[in-house]
């Protein structure tokens, strides 16, 4: 999965699959979440709130690149970095 972006320890991957919703995953030690990239809602996983609320901050910060970067991963072109949350 390749790596988007990496703040505060959390690493922010993401993979395409047509089985799938457009998501990311956001992985920080031994916890990790899948977020739907159209809504920015936690599907799946667990984290300190902390944690989650950094995820959602930055994606939210990021919409519009993280929407580009699931389109680019459905047409096979490795996606763009994302800056990290500030």
């Amino acid at each position: 999965m390749p790596v988007l972006s990496t703040f505060y320890g959390i690493v922010i991957r993401i993979f395409f699959t047509n089985s799938f919703v457009a998501h990311f995953h956001a992985i920080y030690h031994d916890y990790e979440l899948v977020v739907g990239i159209d809504d920015l809602t936690i599907i799946q996983g667990q984290a300190p709130l902390r944690v989650r609320q950094m995820v959602l901050e930055w994606a939210n910060q990021h919409h519009y690149e993280l929407r580009d970067a699931w389109r680019r991963c459905e047409n096979a072109i490795p996606p763009r970095p994302i800056l990290p949350l500030e």
